[in-house]
């Protein structure tokens, strides 16, 4: 990873030491540039001598991580590369407005947008079957995914592509692409699995806010602070039948008696591209599947192993729905052996140089 990368990773460990200093009155920010000024040297001076270090050690090095992080913060809209503070779309665009867009969220390593040709070839698919309107094309999409991924510096990261119709005023529609160092994701997700919630809202077979990538992702959300209230990671969606559907923002796998479920496409859930993967790795592992059948809340308290899946978050275990164990409260042997199938896969179509 480029010195760049590493410093927009530290931007979230800079925006922390800024946040004690403003508390102690020793630093303030200028809501005019990116830069800070210091205004009290001794209460600085006093809380950095505290870390050991002198004042221009920490204030120096954090302000100038966060600047170079700042330096190579660029989007890519319309066509062009430009600063993510220069970014601005239509108050008029109809993805503002109405949510009316579709997006999809991939995983960039070593350089490499792994399965973008899949995440392409359904994110188009989306825009045809709800009649959006763009003037991008998947090769297009390519070419400007690995261009930000220059930009910026990056070699790891989270990326999204969101369409729009654009303005309801008639302009052209709306290609965004943005770029972020990959979050560092809780290394206890996937050693010691976590816990779900059962999401309090439906889904509702037919409507177009599910089985799509769309800008209507408001109840996903409420669904998710529901989790959190509860000290869960994710939450679990049911359909207004009662079936197993998915995640706010993964699919989902139940594991049992040593086979893998997961519900139908039609339920509707969402078609993920690590979901697929999971399936064909399966294949191969000799594992057996089962992707048609669908799933109630008793199959999902009688499983022996559940995970999650998600383009960015990988593949992770779950060991607790609301207050039921699942299986021995661990990531079970299934589970482990499909995320280390995974993870080579990502290593080898993602290996270094392999950009198609």
């Amino acid at each position: 990873m480029t010195p760049n990368a590493l410093a927009c990773r530290e931007l979230v460990r800079f925006r922390a030491i800024r946040h004690v200093l403003v508390r102690i009155g020793a630093f303030s920010c200028n809501s005019e540039r990116s830069g800070a000024i210091w205004r009290d040297p001794v209460r600085t001076r006093k809380f950095c001598g505290v870390l050991g270090r002198g004042r221009s050690a920490i204030a120096d090095y954090a302000r100038s991580r966060y600047d170079l992080a700042m330096a190579n913060d660029n989007v890519y809209l319309n066509g062009k590369i430009v600063p993510h503070s220069q970014a601005f779309v239509s108050v008029s665009d109809a993805g503002l407005l109405h949510g009316a867009s579709t997006f999809t969220t991939m995983l960039a390593r070593n350089g490499t947008i792994f399965r973008l040709d899949r995440h392409l070839k359904r994110l188009l698919a989306t825009v045809e079957l709800l009649t959006l309107k763009t003037d991008t094309t998947a090769e297009r999409l390519t070419e400007a995914c690995y261009e930000l991924l220059a930009a910026n510096e990056l070699d790891e990261a989270r990326m999204r592509i969101t369409l729009t119709p654009g303005s309801t005023r008639g302009a052209k529609p709306t290609t965004l692409v943005t770029a972020d160092p990959l979050p560092d994701y809780p290394a206890e997700w996937y050693t010691k699995g976590i816990e779900v919630v059962v999401a309090s809202f439906k889904q509702q077979p037919g409507d177009v806010a599910y089985g799509y990538k769309t800008g209507c992702y408001l109840s996903r959300i409420l669904a998710r602070q529901e989790a959190a209230a509860k000290h869960a990671v994710e939450a679990l969606w049911f359909t207004t039948s009662n079936y197993l559907a998915e995640a706010c923002f993964n699919n989902v796998f139940l594991v049992i008696g040593g086979k893998v479920c997961t519900p139908p496409i039609d339920t509707p859930v969402l078609p993920g591209i690590v979901r697929e993967a999971v399936l064909e790795l399966c294949d191969v592992l000799g594992i057996e599947t089962d992707s048609q059948e669908r799933l109630t809340i008793k199959e999902t308290l009688a499983a022996e192993e559940i995970f999650l899946t998600g383009s960015c978050t990988g593949i992770r275990p779950v060991v607790r729905v609301e207050r039921h164990a699942v299986g021995s409260e661990k990531p079970g042997q299934v589970t482990r052996r499909i995320m280390a199938a995974y993870t080579e896969l990502v290593d080898r179509e993602c290996a270094r140089g392999s950009k198609a």
